[in-house]
């Protein structure tokens, strides 16, 4: 945690050290944020959300979908900045419904088969954006 808190004021303290990653696609310009932010070695990126597709139901078949649609989305970020999975070393994970948890774990863990771990916190949050019932955003390091 320290060192997440040291990233941050770095990031925060030295403003011509943050570069703008290469993000899959470009956000609306209304958003106030940027998909992904190069410091050094380490990217960060921003949390990204699962939205369960209409007519599903939140906490059976929409859950796993909104997992996919999370965890794709950060893949398509590492993948534009030349990374994977296995160079994720934290995701911050934040769910509507803590019940989701262990469907949250089973949706999870096969993007990171066959590679280490990544170390993770997750917390139960109310009112996520759009009313999506979960958020994930991980820091990756390129070596």
């Amino acid at each position: 945690m320290k060192r997440l808190l040291a990233a941050a004021l770095l990031l925060g303290a030295t403003p011509a050290l943050a570069q703008p990653a290469t993000a899959p696609q470009p956000l609306p310009a209304k958003l106030p944020f940027s998909p992904s932010i190069r410091v050094g070695d380490i990217l960060f990126m921003s949390g990204q959300i699962g939205q369960v597709p209409e007519g599903m139901d939140k906490h059976k078949e929409g859950f796993d979908a909104a997992v996919k649609g999370a965890m794709d989305s950060i893949g398509k970020i590492l993948a534009t900045n030349g990374l994977d999975y296995g160079h994720v070393v934290k995701c911050t994970v934040m769910l509507a419904d803590m019940a989701d948890w262990p469907r949250f774990n089973a949706a999870y863990l096969p993007y990171f088969e066959g590679k280490r771990l990544p170390t993770r916190s997750a917390f139960g949050a109310s009112g996520l954006a759009l009313g999506a019932p979960l958020e994930v955003e991980c820091i990756a390091a390129f070596k």
